[in-house]
């Protein structure tokens, strides 16, 4: 009978511990879905930077880079005249708020703060002193990459790719 409950006890542990692997797992799998290029590729020669990127599901570009050091997600966005930070993560990342202006986003006109990023990194592209907008109505936890950065690097998008480049 003692037998009987260890067993039964051991199937519960083994079935348990089954679902938390693949709960971590597909987790994983979402989120490389979700954001294929947490690790951009990148190649370096003839003075040129290149950071691959490749399209995710929902037909966006979403990276991990680093602002300042400190790793950070991007989210490509053309139409973005800066790099757009919601106030929760530009407090993480210590900037400061300067003066305060306004803006029209998807949303409608909202009011944002100034600031600078000293260094933004994309791979091994790297942007100094780039001009960015703290905005506290923003609740994404994606940081928009916007022109003020993009309009510093060429960029070519092919099919389901969008190619950085620096030169340097």
């Amino acid at each position: 009978m003692n037998a009987q409950k260890t067993g039964r006890a051991m199937m519960f542990m083994a079935c348990v511990l089954g679902l938390a692997l693949l709960t971590m797992f597909f987790s994983s799998a979402l989120e490389r879905q979700r954001n294929p290029n947490q690790n951009p590729v990148t190649k370096s020669g003839d003075g040129v930077v290149e950071v691959v990127l490749q399209r995710n599901r929902q037909g966006h570009y979403v990276l991990t880079g680093m602002i300042n050091g400190r790793s950070v997600e991007f989210l490509l966005d053309t139409g973005a005249t800066d790099v757009v930070l919601p106030e929760a993560i530009a407090t993480q990342l210590g900037l400061e708020a300067g003066r305060a202006g306004r803006a029209m986003t998807a949303n409608g006109t909202v009011t944002v703060y100034e600031t600078r990023l000293n260094h933004l990194q994309l791979g091994d592209i790297r942007l100094s002193n780039v001009r960015a907008s703290i905005n506290p109505a923003m609740p994404s936890p994606a940081i928009l990459l916007g022109m003020s950065a993009l309009k510093q690097i060429e960029f070519v998008q092919r099919g389901d790719t969008l190619t950085l480049r620096q030169y340097r």
